[in-house]
């Protein structure tokens, strides 16, 4: 019975701390649309949740036979007094919270039907296909996948210009029209384009050939260099000025590293690895610089170019490389003013915005609907592989704590849908995937084949997606957004 006592003084506590923590934000949850106001206290209470340990906590009330708060993300105080019940609390009624799981449920499945549209198995994810452009003409191709249950296609502008964009769109209609699938538009905003530029050795063939040791020229865009030299810029002017010496650089998703070093004045790239057999350095390959403070717009000119493009033609927009609400607000000035704004998929790929996740979600939070994707190629290599199985997590139950749908994105079944055989690292990767609301696939020879098989693996592995108990050491994201608002509201 002590013991009991004791659990139940603890669980009082962690109520006020969770109830607290909406009551200093009141005014901005008051701020928000009706319709996100309950999932915006419940994303408080929950990083409120997460910010104390309550693993032993976990434990007794495991050890007591009561739910021990996991998979209560998207209803955590209605969790919290409904324990409390159970142990005999008797609590006001003023005090209760109706946002239980069901009500939660219902929020997070209307707005992901609002985001994805119809599907035949509502107990299995939306999937998203990238169409690349070669698809343009393939309106066979198009119809296969709908047909083997493509929900949304994906157009990244960062490849292609509005020619080729049209051309995907004209097609994927007409796939649609003969098909009678539907499926929702979704193009990505490119955001800042750092890619690999050959300005001397390799520039006509669009490749250089490297070693380990060997030292590469940086050079900024645009500045010449002799036709038999080994150099490398980015597509974005102002970035190679910005890396200090040890600073690494990751290219074409962590094939290449190299640490750069400063002779006389000039940078240059020592190579440390190559992870690929044929050891070339690729043109128009992503250029990720983890240790550098790049302090870039998230809008090139290019982005504000399509925008009315995007606006009139996409169901859905990806915000990539976001940072922080400044980035995001930005976007959202920028569709002001169009006819159509498609709704916004947060793109989460840079340790800055991992960090700033809640005030992102908050501040996605003044319109009617969005989403979330993880980002997982340029994520991996900013924040390191050995912590991505961590943030992935972490990202899934804070958006589920905010009643957002999830888009679990980069390399599901690659090697399966370029080789036709799925490794089995991959196939554990892709049922991971079930807890997301949707899960993309990227272009391949065995495509068709492989949105089968993530249908089958995603089919046996759903029906575990809620029984499995985690538990909750702190999070420093939410730690980080707590100390930072409280400061603000204190002050």
């Amino acid at each position: 019975m002590e013991n009991l006592d004791q659990l139940q003084r603890d669980m009082e506590l962690l109520e006020v701390k969770i109830t607290r923590a909406a009551v200093l934000r009141k005014k901005q949850i008051a701020s928000l649309p009706m319709a996100q106001q309950n999932s915006a206290t419940n994303l408080i209470q929950y990083l409120a949740l997460r910010n104390e340990d309550v693993r032993l906590l976990q434990d007794d009330l495991h050890q007591a036979g009561l739910s021990s708060l996991t998979s209560s993300e998207s209803h955590i105080l209605k969790q919290v007094q409904s324990i409390r019940q159970r142990m005999g609390a008797t609590l006001k009624e003023k005090s209760l919270s109706h946002f239980d799981y069901h009500a939660a449920q219902l929020t997070l499945n209307k707005n992901a039907s609002t985001l994805f549209g119809f599907k035949k198995v509502t107990s299995l994810p939306y999937i998203m296909v990238t169409l690349d452009n070669s698809f343009e003409n393939d309106v066979n191709l198009v119809i296969a996948l709908l047909k083997a249950g493509m929900n949304v296609a994906r157009i990244n502008c960062a490849h292609g210009d509005e020619n080729n964009w049209k051309q995907l769109i004209r097609t994927l209609h007409l796939a649609m029209d003969k098909s009678g699938c539907a499926c929702k538009v979704y193009m990505d905003i490119a955001g800042p384009k750092m890619r690999v530029v050959l300005p001397g050795k390799g520039k006509k063939s669009g490749k250089l050939k490297i070693a380990l040791g060997d030292e590469i020229l940086l050079v900024e865009k645009g500045e010449p260099v002799a036709h038999d030299k080994s150099a490398i810029s980015c597509y974005e002017s102002g970035v190679i000025s910005r890396i200090s010496e040890g600073d690494r650089v990751i290219i074409d998703d962590g094939k290449f590293e190299g640490i750069v070093t400063i002779d006389k004045g000039k940078s240059y790239l020592k190579i440390t690895r190559i992870s690929s057999k044929k050891a070339y350095l690729k043109k128009e390959k992503g250029l990720n610089l983890p240790d550098t403070f790049l302090d870039l717009p998230v809008l090139s000119e290019a982005d504000y170019k399509a925008i009315p493009f995007i606006a009139a033609n996409a169901d859905l927009a990806g915000c990539s490389f976001l940072r922080n609400t400044d980035d995001l607000k930005l976007i959202k000035e920028a569709f002001v003013g169009q006819e159509c704004t498609p709704y916004l998929i947060l793109k989460i790929e840079t340790p800055e915005a991992v960090i700033n996740l809640p005030a992102l979600l908050l501040e996605a939070m003044t319109e009617a609907v969005f989403g979330v994707m993880i980002a997982r190629g340029d994520l991996a290599v900013e924040i390191g592989v050995e912590r991505l199985s961590e943030i992935q997590d972490e990202i899934l139950w804070i958006c589920e704590a905010a009643n957002t749908p999830v888009i679990w994105a980069t390399q599901v079944l690659e090697t399966f849908s370029k080789l036709g055989i799925a490794t089995r690292s991959e196939v554990t990767d892709a049922a991971h995937a079930a807890k997301a609301d949707c899960v993309m696939l990227n272009k391949g020879d065995f495509i068709i084949e492989t949105l089968k098989l993530l249908k089958k693996i995603l089919n046996k592995s759903g029906g575990h997606r809620h029984k499995k108990r985690y538990s909750m050491r702190p999070l420093n994201i939410a730690s980080h957004f707590l100390k930072q608002t409280e400061a603000a509201l204190m002050g």
